[in-house]
């Protein structure tokens, strides 16, 4: 592991999350020396690996706040860089199924709140043509609030671009670097030793509120909201054409079925409340309450086999919106509260960012065109070097399946471990190839998988 550099960087930001890693990649469009720090191994570590994976059109946030107003930003610009940038994307759509007559009540005030949001697409539609759109929705579904803008991403490939683009560009990325207290000076001491910055953006996430006290501020507090989520397998897949998702209540958006990009179909999340901000375990208790909800969605999801079950964590404060906040006295840019809308909304939270970093004085000098990404395909909808002719015709390692579960090849995990930032564990190969993550969960190619990572580290020392 490099030591750190006594130079001063000109902004370090902590946390490498999506949110974090979008921030360091607008800021490598500028001559500066910035540093994107994390605690964990690997980028996107943390809520941003286990979220519901969802393009959000913004249609139901709170009009007004700032949350609104950058998801809507957002998610017009993150479409347009996955399309750059090879993030897998589709447009399904979502549905917002009422159950009951309360709840069938309730359509047309989410549909004005769309409109106040600025989104016109949204319209209530009868339980026939509800029906007609799922045939598989379970019985005594009233209507539902037809949202088309909504897609769904992989959330992966997201964190992973942003942090690729802004390291090529020259942003130095330290991992396993996690920051133990903050000197007055902006000295980061970390778990590796002392960082030195002038301006200093903390996107920590679920610590950030306790990196915000260590500079004094007591201006919000992190909740952890654990979401338990089960994914089935891709036999399910032809089972639901669109996301599918509740009428929303004060704790979130509630229980969805929603499919990925990656072919599966995923039904959750829970929102448990805790004051732990690592449970990030399953329950069973969360697994039954999951499966009753789902159930009554679709009903034949449940018949179908499980892949996996994970839980992420959200960074839930005191109000419904981002805690965002500019200290120009201390140069300090505090990113909190940044919930399940994150994903969507960061490329806008990290032009905001810049804008608050402009008022506390930065004076980044002139932006540069960053150096193009292209990022591997995860998508299903999207061709696969499995699949690809011309591609195995070009390098044969595309054409040897290790991964039989996922149809991810010998040339596709070669890549990973030689790309910009490399997996630092199985699960983080995973997460930049599939291999495993299918329904044997890599009872099959463990063996295989894991010797090509080792090797690789080991020609990495």
């Amino acid at each position: 592991m490099t030591p750190l550099p006594e130079e001063p960087y000109d902004v370090v930001v902590v946390g490498a999350g999506v949110v974090g890693s979008a921030i360091a990649r607008e800021l490598a469009r500028f001559p500066l020396r910035t540093a994107l720090v994390d605690a964990a191994a690997d980028v996107g570590e943390g809520t941003s690996k286990a979220n519901t994976a969802i393009l959000h059109t913004g249609f139901d946030a709170v009009p007004g706040s700032l949350e609104a107003r950058l998801v809507r930003e957002g998610q017009r610009r993150l479409a347009a860089y996955a399309a750059e940038a090879g993030v897998p994307v589709e447009p399904v759509g979502a549905l917002l199924v009422a159950w009951d007559d309360e709840q069938l009540a309730a359509l047309p005030g989410l549909a004005r709140k769309a409109e106040a949001n600025g989104y016109q697409e949204a319209r209530i539609i009868g339980p026939d043509e509800l029906r007609a759109r799922e045939p598989h929705l379970g019985p005594g579904a009233l209507g539902a609030l037809d949202v088309p803008g909504e897609s769904i991403i992989c959330p992966w490939t997201t964190t992973l671009a942003y942090a690729t683009q802004a390291v090529r560009a020259g942003v130095d990325l330290h991992l396993n670097c996690r920051v133990e207290d903050v000197r007055p000076g902006h000295e980061l001491v970390t778990s590796r030793g002392v960082l030195r910055t002038r301006y200093l953006v903390n996107a920590a996430g679920l610590y950030a509120d306790e990196l915000d006290r260590r500079l004094g501020h007591r201006d919000f507090t992190v909740t952890p909201r654990r979401g338990q989520l089960i994914v089935f397998d891709a036999f399910a897949r032809d089972l639901v054409r669109h996301i599918l998702l509740p009428v929303p209540t004060a704790l979130g958006k509630g229980v969805l079925v929603s499919p990925t990009v990656h072919g599966k179909v995923l039904l959750g999340p829970t929102a448990e409340d805790l004051g732990d901000k690592t449970a990030t375990g399953s329950t069973a208790e969360g697994l039954v309450f999951l499966r009753e909800r789902g159930r009554r969605i679709l009903p034949a999801l449940l018949e179908e086999e499980v892949t996996a079950v994970y839980a992420g964590l959200r960074a839930a404060t005191e109000e419904d919106d981002y805690r965002i906040a500019c200290h120009p006295e201390q140069r300090y840019v505090t990113v909190g509260g940044i919930r399940s809308t994150g994903l969507t909304a960061s490329m806008a939270i990290a032009t905001h960012v810049l804008g608050l970093l402009r008022d506390a004085g930065l004076e980044p000098g002139p932006a540069r065109e960053l150096p193009p990404v292209r990022m591997p395909n995860l998508g299903e909808a999207f061709p696969r070097p499995y699949a690809d002719a011309g591609a195995i015709a070009a390098d044969p390692a595309y054409g040897e399946i290790v991964c039989a579960c996922e149809r991810v090849t010998r040339g596709e995990i070669r890549d990973a471990l030689a790309s910009v930032i490399p997996p630092a564990s199985a699960a983080g190969l995973r997460r930049r190839t599939r291999a495993g993550a299918g329904r044997c969960q890599g009872a099959f190619c463990g063996a295989a998988v894991r010797a090509m990572f080792e090797e690789a580290r080991w020609e990495a020392r």
